[in-house]
């Protein structure tokens, strides 16, 4: 069954949080835990019903502890409505900032001093900067009239060693007392062990500007995931809810079913973490392609930082790479292809190109169910057969659910049967 302990999420009441109902964060946190996991299995299952076996449809996995899982924390700043300054000496008030979370389906911020789904660590951070700013006049940001100085803060906290890092998002370069901010908030947070500030003097609701200085510390973070280390910036992917990111990852190269002798194709692969993690635990080579050449180079280093030999990774449209490699006379083989596409899917191209690549299974990796099974209908068109699907809540508490699907040749049937009883079985 799912990965909860029983009395998970019992008694849940919009008590657990004063701004539910208002704020955009979470939609279900008045839903019993138990109870939110078995409405998305059931969401799943009837997007695949007609393709999916009976016997392919396994359980959701969800989250012994459901609450304080995100990783990473955007909070912007705002001027309270009515706040004026009385004479350019005068203090801010900390009640003339306001730092939260958008009102649903607006821009008016919603005030917030605990989240039940934020990293505490994270929160403990946006709001010491609130404080710092009430302390040090610094002014929020105005989106209507676009003045002020601080616009947004992004803080990352790793999953596993703790490091802290805080992306300032100011509305020009000039940072008056830089050092002496980052001196209070470390003293404030000294979990805190890098500060970058970012610019972004556009009037934009794109939160990351282009440029940036390093203010204090290293200007990154090391995370490690599935047992890989990971160099995370400013401006790095990096999954929201690692805990789950690892329950996702090992799940998926379960269902990938490696042996030692496959390549694996990695398909937008960003910046590599499945990928590497398939290169390390049983695939002979990787080659992961994406279209975004900075993560191509991050995952570019990240295997050598981690040590791993055998994954190259491509800066290439996805879908022409597979064009490519399925003209060539020198397909890999034996081949298995992992794909986790944006949430619009992959493009009917694309799967074509794979299907005639023709690998033994595909693991489809998807944070939106219902593009995954509009691409999955076409590829068992082309001769696949869907042998598992597995839901994994990455987003507890709200509408959001990802979802893996293993495919397999339908020549091969007769080994999609093994693997099949032992995806249902684990």
């Amino acid at each position: 069954m799912s990965q909860t302990t029983g009395d998970a999420g019992k008694g849940l009441s919009c008590a657990l949080c004063p701004a539910f109902g208002r704020c955009g964060g979470c939609s279900r946190l008045d839903v019993p835990y138990e109870d939110q996991l078995s409405a998305k299995e059931q969401q799943v299952a009837a997007l695949f019903e007609g393709i999916a076996p009976a016997d392919a449809l396994l359980p959701i996995l969800g989250m012994n502890d459901p609450f304080h899982y995100r990783n990473k924390v955007i909070s912007p700043y705002a001027p309270a409505k009515g706040a004026k300054r009385k004479g350019k000496d005068a203090k801010l008030a900390r009640a003339d900032i306001l730092t939260g979370m958008y009102e649903t389906g607006t821009h008016r911020l919603i005030p917030t001093d605990t989240c039940a789904i934020e990293n505490e660590t994270a929160k403990k951070v946006t709001l010491a900067i609130r404080d710092i700013m009430a302390r040090w006049s610094m002014e929020p940001y105005n989106e209507d009239t676009g003045a002020g100085f601080v616009r947004h803060a992004v803080v990352r906290v790793g999953h596993k060693s703790g490091e802290v890092l805080v992306t300032v998002v100011t509305n020009g370069e000039e940072f008056p007392a830089s050092k002496a901010f980052c001196r209070e908030l470390v003293r404030r947070v000294p979990e805190v062990t890098t500060i970058v500030q970012n610019v972004n003097t556009r009037q934009t609701n794109v939160i990351l500007g282009d440029k940036e200085r390093v203010l204090f510390g290293p200007g990154f973070i090391l995370d490690t995931l599935c047992g890989l280390t990971f160099r995370i910036s400013s401006q790095s992917f990096y999954q929201v809810n690692a805990t789950q990111t690892e329950v996702l990852y090992d799940e998926a190269i379960r269902l990938a079913n490696l042996t030692g002798v496959e390549t694996v194709i990695d398909a937008y692969c960003g910046t590599g973490t499945i990928g590497l993690v398939a290169a390390s635990r049983g695939a002979a080579r990787v080659i992961g392609v994406d279209s975004v050449e900075a993560a191509i180079r991050d995952a570019a280093n990240n295997a050598r930082h981690n040590g791993v030999e055998n994954a190259e990774f491509v800066a290439q449209d996805a879908t022409a790479f597979m064009k490519e490699l399925a003209a060539s006379e020198e397909r890999p083989q034996p081949l298995v292809l992992l794909m986790d596409p944006p949430r619009a899917g992959s493009t009917p191209e694309f799967l074509a190109g794979a299907a005639a690549l023709a690998p033994e299974r595909i693991v489809y990796i998807s944070c939106n169910p219902a593009t995954q099974a509009r691409d999955v209908r076409q590829l068992v068109k082309s001769g696949y057969e869907m042998r598992a699907i597995r839901s994994v809540d990455m987003f507890p508490h709200t509408d959001h659910v990802e979802s893996i699907v293993m495919l397999e040749r339908e020549d091969r049937r007769g080994g999609a049967r093994g693997g099949a009883h032992r995806a249902r079985t684990v």
